[in-house]
């Protein structure tokens, strides 16, 4: 039987909300549970590059699942944008699953049933909203996303994380609601459609007169804070709060799904609802590139000041966000083109930084910045990952995000947006400022007096996990010996030592058997994301040449 594309897209879709239900189904078998949604995650993506392939080949599906009024459904379709992101929440998904089951067991969460099933519910709402064909699809599965994201963020249930909650649903409901909302109706006022359309709906409306330029910059301003997933300042505080989740919640709040559906749906009103024409021959995006650099700028020094590793990446999250919504309004083709490609370099520069965050929590207990002297001894995979994923952020080679970058920069040039450009070069030195010192005190700083050789630090209900560490290095000390038989422990031991850690020779005193490491299910991802920053580096093209088309209307 030969699915078609619409079935392809449609299958996509349901395919979390499926993984959801068997996790709860599976809830009384941990590990088979678990299995079963990591294959989950597999198949939805398989079928998610499915309908790109489709497409590429000229198969643009389209599916409406309810038709709630003449002119007014719940419908899906196949576009670029779309596209993009699907491929990124399916695709970091992937690598999401086995981490958070080696985080959530590694830290003895409670309730980890719950957590897997709401998680997947989550990357279902992202892909909805990714694949919409008009403004009701797209609020009806941004709000879903919203929903069965606030378990995630409360997960604890302690008074701190209930109050997160109460911001996060305070925040983003009353923005889509109060905004987000209001706008969807009045472009159906004004338009008598909801429709995407590429090249935008709203050019006749402007030029009968029935709007001024000036209205159709309020109402730009509805979509812009109405989408408050995005995080523009004012409507910002809900992100950091949310820091009290399980760093699993934070990837996919940072990366995965929540904060790139608020920029993807900035960006695809842009350019489907208003059309990036429009906005530059009208300047009815002006205000909106001060509020994006406003934001870049503030948010990158409140990062400085924060020693909590997580709450220094979730200042970094805002002002990063601001770049991709800086591309929108921009309203030229290669400001798109850069914010579009960013959703991608962020997602995987910004994912990998938190994996390594929860893998410090795990195998070193440590969330304070000024108390991780040393550590890159200690845990070098997961430090070097945090290089790397710094480095995408910042916007250098050979990362992806020197791309995205690149093209924000010469779409502000193109616009004559010098300052733009201006703000773009201090952001990344900022982002120096609040990433590099991280790395520096990992490699460069030895140890506090009171960490010795090989000790481990864990108490109460971390002592089994951390008897688990020093295990790690033994295993490969063990693999080298049995490679080289013909060598005695010592030569196999600096053998080893040569292969664990180069850089080691930086570390004056430095032996392998500091090596502890999180358990291995948190650090084979960060590893594979961190490679992942420089393989969007050589495979940049083909994003680009997947975003051109938006550039056509």
């Amino acid at each position: 039987m030969t699915l078609t594309a619409s079935s392809t897209l449609m299958i996509s879709m349901g395919l979390p909300v499926l993984g959801a239900l068997l996790v709860v189904l599976l809830g009384r078998w941990p590990n088979l549970r678990d299995s079963t949604l990591f294959g989950v995650a597999v198949v939805t993506f398989g079928f998610v590059v499915r309908t790109v392939s489709g497409a590429q080949a000229g198969e643009f599906a389209e599916a409406t699942l309810v038709r709630v009024m003449p002119g007014l459904s719940l419908s899906y379709h196949v576009e670029p944008l779309g596209i993009l992101f699907a491929l990124v929440a399916s695709g970091l998904w992937i690598v999401v699953t086995p981490y958070a089951v080696g985080y959530m067991r590694g830290h003895h969460e409670e309730n980890q049933t719950r957590f897997f099933a709401c998680f997947a519910l989550a990357i279902g709402g992202a892909l909805s909203v990714a694949f919409a064909s008009n403004l009701f699809t797209l609020f009806v599965g941004y709000e879903f996303l919203t929903l069965s994201t606030y378990p995630l963020v409360t997960h604890h249930g302690t008074e701190k994380a209930m109050k997160a909650g109460r911001v996060y649903l305070g925040i983003l409901l009353t923005t889509s609601i109060c905004f987000l909302l209001s706008g969807i109706l009045v472009v159906y006022h004004l338009t008598g459609t909801v429709e995407f359309q590429l090249g935008g709906i709203l050019r006749g409306v402007v030029e009968s007169g029935r709007i001024s330029h000036f209205q159709l910059g309020l109402l730009l301003a509805l979509f812009a804070f109405g989408a408050g997933k995005a995080a523009l300042m004012p409507f910002h505080r809900w992100l950091p709060n949310a820091m009290v989740a399980p760093t699993p919640v934070s990837a996919l709040l940072h990366a995965v799904a929540v904060v790139k559906a608020g920029v993807f749906t900035i960006t695809k009103v842009v350019v489907y609802v208003f059309g990036v024409e429009l906005l530059a021959e009208t300047g009815a995006s002006v205000w909106l590139t001060w509020v994006a650099a406003a934001t870049i700028l503030i948010a990158s020094t409140i990062a400085i000041t924060k020693d909590n590793l997580k709450e220094r990446l979730a200042y970094s999250t805002i002002s990063q966000l601001s770049y991709i919504v800086l591309g929108a309004a921009l309203a030229h083709s290669l400001g798109i083109i850069g914010g579009g490609m960013h959703i991608a370099m962020h997602a995987v520069g910004k994912i990998t930084l938190f994996f390594c965050a929860g893998a410090i929590m795990v195998g070193a207990h440590k969330t304070e910045i000024s108390t991780m002297d040393g550590i890159g001894r200690r845990m070098p995979f997961t430090m070097f990952a945090f290089l790397l994923g710094s480095v995408a952020i910042i916007g250098l080679p050979p990362t992806g995000g020197a791309w995205s970058k690149w093209y924000l920069a010469l779409g502000a040039a193109s616009s004559d947006q010098v300052v733009m450009m201006v703000v773009l070069m201090i952001s990344s030195l900022l982002s120096i400022a609040y990433l590099m010192p991280v790395v520096a005190r990992a490699f460069f700083r030895p140890p506090p007096a009171d960490e010795h050789h090989g000790e481990h630090h864990g108490h109460g209900e971390h002592h089994g996990h951390d008897d688990h560490h020093g295990h790690h290095h033994d295993a490969v000390e063990v693999a080298v010996l049995r490679a080289y038989p013909e060598e005695g422990h010592a030569e196999a031991q600096e053998r080893y030592a040569g292969a664990m850690l180069p850089f080691g020779r930086f570390a004056p005193g430095w032996t392998p058997a500091e090596i502890q490491e999180a358990p291995l299910l948190c650090v084979v991802p960060l590893v594979l994301t961190g490679l992942g920053c420089v393989g969007l580096f050589v495979y940049a093209d083909r994003i680009y040449a997947l975003l051109l088309p938006l550039t056509a209307g």
